[in-house]
């Protein structure tokens, strides 16, 4: 009886830091839906006096006679783009790592993991006059194609990962006659399933709310992503529409949570369980 009511406490707990943690949500979504004039002036007060969907209808009309539906495609086309580029080449690296010997494995690891270390503001500049002189400029390629170099955050947590499966497994495909190349896509890269999803997940995410990168090579309008659709809402110098911005917003989202609901169930799955399988 006491350990129930320790379980009860401990779920109450629980159950309030999660509204407290997704009340930010919920005052987004309803403010999406207030007339703009009340949203600060009824901040404290979560659901709207009055429903109105006309902040939906002004954000879709965009920026300057742009569309908001042209941000949300160029921000999808980025992220995909960037997602499969960073998910293989990633995976590519890792299986080298994990399981090919080679001279100073151990000393090129090292320099993947002291690239996570790098302030991102340390190559921001030596990257903008490379691409520049590639003539990459107003594309997507400056914030594309180094995906397909790998992640070094991907690659340390994939080698954590084929590091794990048996080579028991690798031999038996030796013994069926797989090299390198088949052991890796019959054997290795099927049982990297939740490792990719995990990877797919948070590449697709930091692509789609990325801005700095976007606001540095992509400088015609028709080029903006979402992140810098949503910040062109907001003027310093004239009348903000917070009301748009907070429904575009909501609406921004969307593909985040799509994306996350297609790959979860492969996040809660063990390597030992899908190799039984």
């Amino acid at each position: 009886m006491r350990e129930q009511k320790q379980n009860y406490f401990f779920d109450a707990v629980i159950l309030v830091a999660a509204l407290l943690m997704l009340y930010p949500i919920f005052w987004l979504l309803f403010s999406a839906f207030k007339p703009s004039s009340d949203i600060f002036r009824t901040a404290t007060e979560l659901i709207p006096r009055s429903w109105t969907l006309e902040n939906f209808t002004k954000g879709f009309e965009g920026i300057a006679g742009i569309p908001f539906i042209r941000y949300i495609f160029n921000s999808l086309q980025i992220a995909l783009i960037s997602m499969v580029g960073a998910v293989c080449s990633s995976a590519v690296i890792s299986y080298g790592f994990g399981r090919i010997p080679f001279k100073g494995k151990g000393f090129w690891f090292a320099c993947i993991l002291v690239t996570m270390m790098l302030p991102q503001e340390i190559i921001m500049v030596p990257q903008y006059l490379w691409f520049n002189q590639l003539g990459w400029l107003n594309s997507i390629r400056p914030v594309t194609v180094p995906s397909y170099f790998g992640q070094a955050f991907f690659i340390f947590m994939m080698v954590q990962f084929v590091s794990a499966i048996p080579t028991d497994l690798d031999e038996a495909a030796k013994m069926d006659g797989c090299g390198r190349v088949g052991i890796f896509f019959r054997v290795i890269l099927p049982l990297m399933k939740p490792s990719l999803a995990n990877a797919a997940i948070f590449s697709f995410y930091w692509k789609w709310e990325e801005l700095i990168g976007p606001m540095l090579y992509l400088t015609r309008p028709q080029n903006y992503t979402v992140s810098i659709a949503l910040k062109q809402f907001l003027d310093a110098s004239s009348t903000s529409n917070w009301g748009a911005m907070f429904a575009m917003s909501v609406v921004s989202l969307l593909p985040v949570l799509i994306i996350f609901f297609i790959f979860q169930k492969y996040i809660v799955e063990g390597i030992s369980t899908t190799g039984l399988k």
